[in-house]
């Protein structure tokens, strides 16, 4: 990562702070990924040498960095979804900032109705950052678009645990998927579909 993109990164993070803090309705918020559970899946992408990945929860487009930072590595392309459109010119604005905007594809819309229309197999990783109860019902379309050894990866595990029990245990009983919480950030579930 360059210092240009690094210094970016911490100003989006701070700004992302400080304007969450004196927000009481978490719709209102940012809600950044952390910097640690950002660079976890940025590692991840980067190991996994993923061609395709999808984001669910753009915001400012924070995370998005991360993820484009580490495809931009791989030659692979990052598919953002956000519903918000305010959010959505905030983020293409960042990425064309750090000189990323040409690996990625910022998407106006609702993260369940991307993964509806996806085709099967197309995504190596997907990152769910976005309104958690939703998550169970993405299951079958998650399942459906990954690749073999394709990676699910999803934020605020930990400091939203009882958000995210349903999809925890779906995914565990699921049985294809070898599952692991990373205690980073705010928590960090990753699934990885075994062979």
């Amino acid at each position: 990562m360059d210092h240009h993109l690094a210094e970016l990164l911490d100003d989006l993070y701070a700004e992302g702070r400080a304007h969450d803090e004196p927000l009481a309705d978490r719709l209102l918020r940012l809600r950044n990924m952390t910097p640690a559970a950002a660079r976890l899946v940025a590692l991840l992408i980067r190991v996994q040498r993923s061609g395709r990945v999808l984001e669910i929860g753009t915001s400012n487009g924070y995370s998005a960095l991360w993820f484009a930072d580490a495809l931009r590595d791989t030659g692979g392309r990052l598919t953002t979804v956000e519903i918000d459109a305010e959010r959505v010119a905030v983020a293409r604005r960042n990425l064309a900032r750090a000189g990323l905007a040409d690996h990625v594809d910022v998407v106006h819309g609702d993260g369940a109705e991307v993964l509806a229309k996806a085709p099967d197999a197309a995504f190596d990783a997907v990152v769910l950052d976005a309104e958690r109860p939703a998550y169970v019902e993405y299951w079958p379309h998650l399942r459906r678009v990954l690749t073999p050894h394709g990676l699910v990866a999803v934020d605020n595990a930990t400091s939203h645990r009882e958000q995210l029990t349903a999809f925890d245990e779906l995914v565990r009983r699921d049985g294809a998927f070898a599952v692991e919480l990373h205690e980073v950030g705010d928590g960090l579930l990753t699934a990885v579909r075994r062979a």
